[in-house]
């Protein structure tokens, strides 16, 4: 077989493998090191090209990212912020139709911009947010609907783990990308209000609820306690690097250190919480290493097999157009969604079409945000919509089948995809803060 053939056959074999449930890293990092092996014939050269892969991923610095945002996500979490920044926002969005629904998707954001992780956000919102939904008359499919859609805010609005994973699998700064994040997450957020405000004038049964007339307003200086930590969070951790004054790793050294301070002025962490969050930082950042490692040796097999100058030449020969290109991108980002996670989407196909964008001189930055957005829709589609089935084993109500939990996000994976082509029309959106 020729190496072309190889790279093909790799390709297949590790979607087929991670279906199967062969442990992503694992499904990578093997197949790529046999075909390297079978590709050259030589077993020393695949063993050399896995050992570079380790040595680069572990001793970039960058990487010093990871943990400490994970660490700062996981504290702010346990602090309970995002139950205090949703108790504001359902004050303000209550007497609104829908008002509930809106006031999860702004908390969503805000909690997002803190911890950069869409699973954390569907398990708190949905223990926060759909038992009072439920108990404010709302439809039940529309209530676990609005957290699933909102819930993949985080990983789009900075620090998120996947811009983290994009910046290494394409060798960008992770600093610009996080900054490049903040107007497509904000653009998202707005687009989720709206879509519910439409829904609610338009289709009131699907949303339900009833208007709350008499809501007592929280004074002035109990807001201020529930949002200013999380605000000051923010601030110090997306205003240092945008600044300058901070990279990406101090500002993620800074927000831990506040995080871990704010936790402690509100009496939430014990010795035992500060470890199992030392703990659970441990396990996530050893996952994620592995994966870019894995990343890694995949990205050099498909190089030594030629498939994306391949894929180049394919598009090249039939003169593919720019759209055309990036509808294909968004199609296969679609179809790989309903089969597989985000970070295996982005680490299967960025490695493919990274060569293509850098030809056609597009902003890898730019790229990035739509891979990463492209990617998100696939937690809301069946039949793998990760944020689907937490939202589904947290709420352990028997009322509210998977089923539903789907068909309530599908008008949010809709509204992603109108955002993903105004972002891939207007790539200025992406790039205005950097």
């Amino acid at each position: 077989m020729t190496p072309i053939e190889i790279g093909l056959i790799s390709v297949v074999a590790i979607v087929f493998l991670i279906y199967s449930g062969v442990y992503i890293p694992v499904a990578l990092g093997v197949v790529s090191f046999v075909s390297i092996w079978l590709m050259r014939d030589n077993f020393t050269l695949a063993l050399n090209l896995l050992k570079v892969a380790v040595g680069d991923s572990a001793m970039e610095y960058s990487f010093a990212t990871i943990p400490l945002f994970t660490f700062m996500g996981l504290i702010v979490s346990k602090a309970g912020l995002g139950r205090d920044i949703y108790e504001v926002m359902t004050m303000r969005f209550r007497k609104v139709k829908g008002g509930i629904g809106m006031a999860t998707v702004g908390a969503n954001a805000v909690f997002a911009a803190v911890t950069g992780s869409s699973i954390a956000s569907a398990s708190v919102f949905t223990k926060v947010s759909v038992p009072q939904m439920i108990a404010q008359d709302y439809n039940p499919r529309f209530a676990v609907g609005v957290v699933a859609g909102s819930s993949v805010l985080g990983m789009i609005i900075p620090p998120s783990a996947m811009l983290i994973i994009y910046s290494f699998v394409a060798e960008q700064s992770v600093g610009d990308m996080f900054l490049a994040g903040v107007i497509p997450g904000i653009m998202l957020a707005i687009a989720y209000v709206g879509a519910i405000w439409v829904m609610g004038r338009f289709t009131p049964n699907f949303v339900g609820g009833r208007v709350v007339e008499d809501t007592e307003w929280m004074s002035k200086r109990e807001v201020a306690s529930k949002t200013l930590p999380t605000l000051g969070l923010i601030t110090i951790v997306l205003g240092g690097i945008y600044t300058g004054w901070l990279t990406a790793v101090e500002a993620g050294a800074a927000g831990a250190l506040v995080a871990l301070l704010i936790a402690l002025a509100r009496r939430t962490m014990s010795a035992r919480t500060f470890w199992d969050a030392l703990l659970e930082t441990g396990h996530i950042t050893a996952a994620i290493l592995f994966l870019i490692t894995a990343a890694s040796i995949y990205s050099r097999m498909l190089g030594l097999a030629g498939l994306p100058n391949q894929l180049q030449d394919i598009l090249a020969g039939n003169a593919a157009s720019f759209w055309t290109i990036m509808l294909l991108y968004v199609l296969l980002m679609l179809f790989l969604g309903t089969l597989l996670d985000t970070a295996s989407i982005i680490l299967i196909v960025v490695p493919l079409f990274l060569p293509l964008a850098e030809a056609l001189d597009m902003s890898l930055i730019w790229f990035g945000i739509i891979t990463v957005v492209g990617a998100e829709i696939g937690l809301l589609t069946p039949p793998l919509g990760i944020s689907c089935f937490v939202i589904k084993s947290t709420i352990n109500d028997d009322r509210i089948s998977l089923k539903d939990v789907f068909m309530g996000a599908l008008p949010f994976a809709f509204v992603m995809l109108i955002v993903l082509f105004i972002l891939i029309e207007f790539p200025i959106l992406s790039l205005a803060l950097i």
